[in-house]
């Protein structure tokens, strides 16, 4: 199990439920036009623009994670992020299929 890891506060902004993106999408394009990977750190959100910088907690066990933006989504009205699997594993959600998630915007 991860241990919780020192990150850079940020400004929060509204959390809820993340889910992360299964390995059968590896490989497929994102809508910012890269490639998505699996081992990657990065995430879908609906409206922060490509390439910010958040941070995702987890809650229950206090592991955070530092994500890129790079795709949108999620597009499940109850869902505010989609992970790569590497990040959801980190925080500690991948094996319960989605988890609740407090967010943080970090300066570029």
């Amino acid at each position: 199990m991860s241990q919780p890891i020192a990150t850079p506060s940020g400004r929060a902004i509204a959390g809820g439920i993340a889910t992360f993106y299964g390995r059968q999408f590896t490989g497929a394009r994102t809508a910012s036009g890269q490639r998505y990977a699996p081992d990657a750190l990065t995430a879908a959100h609906r409206t922060l623009p490509f390439g910010t910088r958040l941070q995702v907690t987890n809650p229950r066990n206090g592991n955070s994670v530092i994500v890129t933006i790079n795709d949108r989504g999620p597009f499940h009205a109850n869902r505010v992020l989609d992970l790569s699997d590497a990040a959801a594993d980190q925080i500690g959600i991948r094996n319960a299929g989605s988890g609740k998630v407090e967010l943080a915007v970090l300066d570029n």
